[in-house]
Order: C-alpha cells, then sequence, then structure tokens
C-alpha cells in the first residue's frame, strides 16, 4: 500500500498519548520524522514509537523534502505560524484543534493552504468516529422528527499549572473544550446562527474557568453548552452530556468525546426506545487514514475548510459576548 511520509511537529501529550499510538495503527501511515524543541525529547519520541529521524528545530523538520504531511499539536497561539510554514514548505497538514484563535487566522491558513496546494484540515478526531455517523444518520433520517433543541457539555478537572491557563497560548476552556461542542451543535444543525448570548467565570490569568453559551439559529433551533475546567483538582474526573430534542422525539447521549471501544446512545421517538451500539477503533487512527485518502486518493476532508469557517466563526462570537478578548 502506498503510504504517506508523516512527521510529527512537537512532543505533546496529545500527541504521545493519542496520535501517534493512532498513526501506528494505520495502512497508509508512515512514521517518519517526529521534532522536538530539543533533540533530547525528540530522540525519546523517536526510540519511543520507531520515528526514522528526529529533529531538534521544527524549522529543520518542515525542510525534510521526505515530509509530505505534517501533524502539528502545538499550544494554540502556535498553530498560526508552524502551519503556514509547512505549508509553504509543500507539506499537507493536520492541525491541532483548535485549529485558530481567530476567524482572520482560520481564513489565512486555508488561503495559504490554496496558494500552495496543498491540504489542511483541523483535527477534530471524534468527527471520523462511526459514533457521530450513526448519530447524524439518526438526526437527518427523521426518527426524532424536525429537531428543535441541542445540549452538550463538556467539563473537565481543574489545572494548577497547564498552559490552558494561559492567555498569552489561547487558553481558556473555551477554546479547548467548547470548540467540541460548538462543532458537535453544527454537526448536527443545517443553519446558520442568528442570536448568540454567553457568558463566563474567568481566572486571574484572564482564561475563561467556564462558559455558558446560548444559541439561536435562522431556521429556529436553539443549543446551549456548558464547558469548564471546574471539577476536582487534578483529578481525571469529566463529565460529557449531549441532548438531541425533536418534535417526535429526542437522543441522550453521556459517550465521552473521542471515546473508543463499545458505545452506546438512546433514541426515544414515537415508534419506541432504540438503544444504538457502536464499536468505535480509536478516533485519531481514523483521522490520519482518512487524511491520508485525501493526500493519496483525493477524498473530501470530513473536517471541511468550510466546517472550520464556521465554527471558529461561532467561537469568535461566543468569545466576544463573555469579554474574552477585553481580559487581561
Amino acid at each position: 500500500m502506498e503510504k504517506v511520509k508523516w512527521g510529527v511537529l512537537g512532543t505533546a501529550n496529545i500527541a504521545k498519548n493519542c496520535t501517534i499510538p493512532g498513526m501506528k495503527q494505520v495502512d497508509n501511515c508512515e512514521l517518519y520524522a517526529v521534532a522536538g524543541r530539543s533533540l533530547k525529547k525528540a530522540q525519546s519520541f523517536k526510540e519511543e514509537f520507531g520515528f526514522e529521524k528526529a529533529y531538534g528545530s521544527y524549522d529543520e523538520l518542515i525542510g525534510d523534502p521526505e515530509v509530505q504531511a505534517v501533524y502539528i499539536p502545538l499550544t494554540n497561539d502556535l498553530h498560526l505560524k508552524w502551519v503556514k510554514k509547512s505549508l509553504e514548505s509543500g507539506k499537507h497538514v493536520l492541525c491541532e484543534k483548535p485549529l485558530a484563535l481567530s476567524v482572520a487566522e482560520a481564513r489565512d491558513m486555508f488561503d495559504t493552504a490554496t496558494a500552495n496546494n496543498r491540504l489542511l484540515m483541523e483535527a477534530f478526531a471524534y468527527l471520523h468516529s462511526p459514533y457521530m455517523k450513526q448519530l447524524q444518520e439518526d438526526v437527518k433520517s427523521g426518527m426524532i422528527g424536525i429537531v428543535d433543541y441541542v445540549e452538550s457539555a463538556f467539563i473537565t478537572q481543574g489545572y494548577k499549572e497547564d498552559f490552558r491557563l494561559s492567555k498569552a497560548q489561547g487558553g481558556g476552556a473555551m477554546y479547548d473544550l467548547g470548540c467540541y461542542c460548538t462543532s458537535m451543535i453544527l454537526s448536527l444543525i443545517d443553519s446558520e446562527p442568528d442570536f448568540v448570548k454567553a457568558d463566563a467565570e474567568f481566572s486571574e490569568s484572564g482564561v475563561d474557568l467556564m462558559t455558558g453559551a446560548l444559541i439561536r439559529f435562522k431556521n429556529g433551533t436553539r443549543a446551549t453548552f456548558n464547558v469548564g475546567m471546574v471539577l476536582g483538582k487534578d483529578s481525571n474526573f469529566r463529565f460529557d452530556r449531549l441532548y438531541i430534542h425533536g418534535d417526535k422525539g429526542s437522543i441522550r447521549s453521556d459517550v465521552e468525546y473521542n471515546r473508543e471501544g463499545d458505545v452506546s446512545y438512546m433514541v426515544y421517538s414515537t415508534e419506541g426506545v432504540v438503544e444504538r451500539k457502536i464499536r468505535v477503533p480509536q478516533n485519531y487512527a481514523l483521522e490520519v487514514e482518512q487524511f491520508g485518502n485525501c493526500i493519496l486518493k483525493g477524498e473530501e476532508p470530513i473536517v471541511t475548510p468550510d466546517f472550520s469557517i464556521r465554527n471558529a466563526q461561532l467561537m469568535e462570537k461566543i468569545l466576544e459576548k463573555t469579554g474574552y478578548f477585553g481580559k487581561e
């Protein structure tokens, strides 16, 4: 099988614990190179995961002509710089969510991809899951009628020292967790927002610890969500919730974002109660495989540029409403 030679631009935990293990499961992926802020850290990744090359700087990796695609798991404030540099170096790019800190940044990145005839996809691994495919099919089939309300929540533990608490690095609950909820809502509601109201609790460092939002769409559907980093300190506890209401029934799910293994959700309708049971592979493997197929076979990305820009627009409206951009 033809393979894409991948370079991993950074040694973040999401790369180590999620994406690289997923890459190792994918037939069309070759773990070719990894770069870190220090050669020592990159070498440790090379030895642990079997990369062919290790680099002590990001520029060295994107300057390697053998690298075809770059995965970027860097902090949010570094996405714009390294996405553009990678694209301009002739690499296809898979960049961790949230792709951008603003709509302008997102457009700039996609314009750069177009100008260099390269692919850029935002890394929402959960959107590649068969769980999401089944959920979307049930909604589109009319099983619960016309959807008029969607509710989502994603609340995690409190952090003591973490880049998510740094305003300069694009931290906060909305950027880290809210992007999941907004992308979920947009994937289920085929309309554009025309009203947004939101509020947040802020930390001393100026990032939102908890954010809640109400969105009304042009077709009349409403959505709400809550995200936060306010549960037990340094614990692994989290709270996930999804509720979809229609005029003929509802769907209720407590499945965690990016969960793998056996998952299920309940469908309540005028036809009765159905439990959907789905076997979900590692989502990050599905994501890398699909992006590889986009490069090798010309598949349409599951997470399209249009979707990412729409999501950035909604997030920006919410952040504006909370006053995030005015906080020091």
